[in-house]
């Protein structure tokens, strides 16, 4: 149990003495972490939601005003769609995008422009048989 503080001595005094009994005693050597930087040590401004982003990036997870999340969406969409394996699901995902796009254009959220337009489905059609074409002629083809 910790002792009291003895009346008429400062608080600072005190803690003072506290500690360096607790350094004679050998109390500080073995904490984990000794010797290295405090995390983010090297911002020196403060930040009123240090433990939000933290927590954030611990959990894997990122905050985007909505705008820039659908921007990476959209973006993330038209790369699935490339990938697809069928000319229906490429329509799909562009079409579901668009459908979030056109939503976002005509209630904009508070925050950055979206400066986006939808996708020409049929033109991302076009470029995903190019694709698709061109990755099938440049495999070597199987021997007899």
């Amino acid at each position: 149990m910790t002792e009291r503080k003895p009346p008429g001595v400062p608080f600072e005094s005190w803690v003072d003495k506290q500690i360096q009994d607790a350094q004679r005693r050998g109390e500080f050597d073995q904490l984990p972490g000794a010797g290295k930087l405090l995390p983010d040590g090297q911002d020196t401004s403060y930040d009123e939601l240090w433990w939000v982003k933290r927590k954030l990036a611990r959990e894997g997870l990122a905050m985007l005003p909505p705008s820039l999340a659908l921007r990476k969406e959209a973006e993330d969409a038209l790369t699935a769609a490339y990938a697809a394996p069928s000319e229906r699901i490429v329509r799909e995902i562009i079409t579901d995008v668009n459908v979030r796009i056109r939503d976002m254009m005509f209630k904009p959220p508070p925050g950055p422009p979206l400066g986006k337009k939808p996708y020409d489905v049929e033109e991302v059609v076009r470029e995903w048989r190019e694709r698709r074409a061109a990755a099938a002629a440049a495999e070597p083809d199987p021997e007899p």
